[in-house]
C-alpha cells in the first residue's frame, strides 16, 4: 500500500509523523507527497524515518509559471475533466495567489498576478500533480488543510480517479478531529447518522456524548482556548502593549531576526516568503489603527431586546474560501441579513476575537450604515450573546454549532457539517432568506434526540487530541509524533489495516 501525503507548511511535521506511525505500527511502507515552504521540505529531505519516493515542493512548481507557455487546449481538457464545473475554484482558494495574503497582512487584498499568470500557475500545478499520480499511483491520499492551487487540484484529481481521499477536519467539538472523504461535510459520521441512527442509542460512546453536551451547557468553552476574548488583544489596552519598551525591544529583535533569515535563506525568492520590509509596513499600519481604536463605534449589548446574532469570521479563512466561496463579501451579506429581519429586530454583529486588532475602522463604519445593525464589543464573549439571541446566522462559523448545542435556531450560508441536522436551515439562495428567518423565528423546535444521536456518531468516528498544540506550539518532535497516534489509529481503521 502506498500513501500520498499533502504536507502543508508547519503541518508538514505532524503529517510526517502520521506517515511514520503508519509505517511502524500498521505496515504501510511506501509514501510520496507534496510539501509547502522550503524549511518543511528540508526537514523531510534530511529525516531518515520515512522514504518518500517522490516529494514535490510547491514553491518549485510555482516558480515554473514564469517560463510556461499557455496551452489553451490543455486548460480546456483540464476544465472539462476536473472543473467545478470550471477551474476558478482552484485559484480562488489560494489566498496568496488571489489576495497576496499570508505573505501580506489582512486587510491587504491585492492580486499579485495577472489573469494570464494565474492560468500559467494552474497549468504548471496541474501538470505536476497529474505526473505525480501517474508515476506513483498511490492507494490513498491524506490531506490536512486545503488552501492552495496545487493541493486542491491534487485532491480533486485523485478523487475523480477513484483514489481514496482522507481529509483531517476539526469538529468544533473540543479536541476532537475526524477523517472525511469531503471537505465540506463529515462523510462517515453522516453515513452512520443517516443509516444506523437506531443503533446510536446503545453506542458505547453515547454517555461520553451526553456528558460533553451537559458540561458544555453548564460551562460553555470555545473548542480552541486561544480564540476566547480573554486570550486575544481585543481591548485597546492590550492592543497598545507594543508601546511598552520591553515589547518594543522584542519587536526589534524579531525584525532583525526575520531580516537575517530572509536574506540568508535559499528560499527568499519563493512566492510564499514574507519580505521583512512588508512585515514592518503591515505591522506599522496595524499599530497605527490600534492607536486610533474602534471603541467609539461599539454599541451597547442589550440582552432584553429582540435581536439576531451574526458573528464575523476570522480572515483570511480557508473554511470561507472553500466552503462558502459565494460569501466572501461579509459586508454585503450583513446588509442582506439586516433587511431580511422583522422590522423591530436588531442585527448584532461582533468581530472574531483574533480579528479585532486587524480590522480597519472603515470596515466597521460600512457595517453601521445599516440602521438596524449594532456593532458589539469583541471583548464580550459569544457565549454571553448567543443564549439571548432569537436566532444565530453564520456562514461556516463554530458559533453555529455552539448555538445548536445551546438549543438556538440557526441559519447557515456555507457548507458546514451541522447542516446535516434538520434543525439548521441552509440558505442556498438569498431570495429565500426572509422566509427561512421567519420559519426559524416562529416555528423552530429543538430536537434533543437528533442532536445527541449526531454527537454520538461524531464521538464514535473521531480521534481525541490537541491538534492545534501539536501543530503550532509543541517543540518536542517525540511528543508531536506520540500525539498523532489517535489519528493514525483512525486512519488505519479506515484503510482496514486493523
Amino acid at each position: 500500500m502506498k500513501g500520498c501525503f499533502v504536507l502543508q507548511r508547519r503541518f508538514a511535521y505532524i503529517g510526517h509523523y502520521l506517515a511514520q506511525l503508519l509505517k511502524e505500527q500498521y505496515g504501510v511502507e511506501e509514501f510520496c507527497g507534496i510539501t509547502y515552504t522550503r524549511p518543511s521540505y528540508e526537514f523531510l529531505l534530511k529525516q531518515q524515518d520515512v522514504l518518500y519516493s517522490t516529494l514535490l515542493l510547491d514553491e518549485e512548481i510555482h516558480a515554473r509559471y514564469k517560463n510556461e507557455t499557455l496551452d489553451p487546449a490543455f486548460l480546456d481538457r483540464l476544465e472539462k475533466e476536473y472543473g467545478i464545473p470550471y477551474l476558478w475554484p482552484f485559484l480562488a482558494v489560494d489566498r496568496v495567489v488571489m489576495s497576496n495574503q499570508l505573505v501580506r497582512e489582512y486587510p491587504h487584498d491585492q492580486p499579485r498576478y495577472s489573469h494570464e499568470d494565474m492560468l500559467r500557475l494552474i497549468q504548471v500545478s496541474a501538470k505536476a500533480v497529474i505526473n505525480l499520480l501517474d508515476m506513483e499511483k498511490p492507494d490513498f491520499l491524506f490531506v490536512g488543510p486545503i488552501g492552495s492551487v496545487s493541493n486542491y487540484l491534487l485532491y480533486r484529481i485523485a478523487k475523480k480517479r477513484g483514489i481514496r481521499c482522507f481529509l483531517l477536519l476539526m469538529t468544533s467539538t473540543r479536541n476532537r478531529y475526524i477523517l472525511s472523504e469531503d471537505y465540506d461535510t463529515f462523510s462517515w459520521v453522516n453515513e452512520r447518522f443517516r443509516t444506523e441512527r437506531a443503533a446510536l442509542a446503545s453506542s458505547p460512546m453515547r454517555q461520553a456524548a451526553a456528558d460533553f453536551l451537559k458540561q458544555f451547557r453548564e460551562k460553555p468553552l470555545p473548542y480552541f482556548d486561544k480564540s476566547a476574548p480573554s486570550q486575544q488583544p481585543v481591548s485597546r489596552r492590550k492592543q497598545l502593549k507594543f508601546l511598552n519598551p520591553i515589547n518594543a525591544a522584542k519587536s526589534l529583535t524579531i525584525f532583525f531576526g526575520n531580516f537575517y533569515r530572509f536574506y540568508t535563506s535559499p528560499g527568499h525568492q519563493d512566492y510564499s516568503a514574507i519580505h521583512p520590509w512588508n512585515y514592518v509596513k503591515d505591522l506599522a499600519k496595524r499599530k497605527i489603527r490600534n492607536l486610533i481604536g474602534s471603541n467609539d463605534l461599539y454599541d451597547p449589548f442589550t440582552p432584553d431586546e429582540d435581536f439576531v446574532f451574526f458573528p464575523l469570521h476570522y480572515e483570511p479563512e480557508i473554511s470561507l474560501l472553500l466552503q462558502a466561496p459565494t460569501h466572501t463579501d461579509k459586508v454585503a451579506l450583513i446588509r442582506q441579513i439586516s433587511r431580511s429581519l422583522p422590522v423591530r429586530f436588531k442585527l448584532y454583529v461582533k468581530d472574531h476575537p483574533e480579528m479585532a486588532q486587524y480590522r480597519p475602522r472603515s470596515y466597521y463604519k460600512e457595517l453601521k450604515k445599516n440602521p438596524n445593525v449594532k456593532l458589539i464589543d469583541p471583548c464580550i464573549s459569544s457565549f454571553a450573546i448567543t443564549p439571548k439571541a432569537k436566532l444565530v446566522t453564520t456562514i461556516t462559523g463554530t458559533t453555529g454549532w455552539e448555538a445548536i448545542m445551546l438549543k438556538k435556531p440557526v441559519v447557515s450560508f456555507g457548507h458546514q457539517f451541522y447542516n446535516e441536522l434538520s434543525m439548521v436551515k441552509y440558505c442556498a439562495e438569498m431570495e429565500s432568506l426572509p422566509r427561512l428567518i421567519k420559519e426559524q423565528l416562529e416555528r423552530f423546535s429543538h430536537d434533543e434526540s437528533e442532536l445527541l444521536d449526531y454527537l454520538t456518531a461524531l464521538f464514535e468516528d473521531s480521534a481525541e487530541l490537541n491538534l492545534h498544540h501539536l501543530w503550532m506550539d509543541e517543540p518536542d518532535f517525540a511528543k508531536k509524533k506520540d500525539g498523532m497516534k489517535p489519528v493514525a489509529a483512525l486512519l488505519a481503521k479506515k484503510l482496514h489495516l486493523t
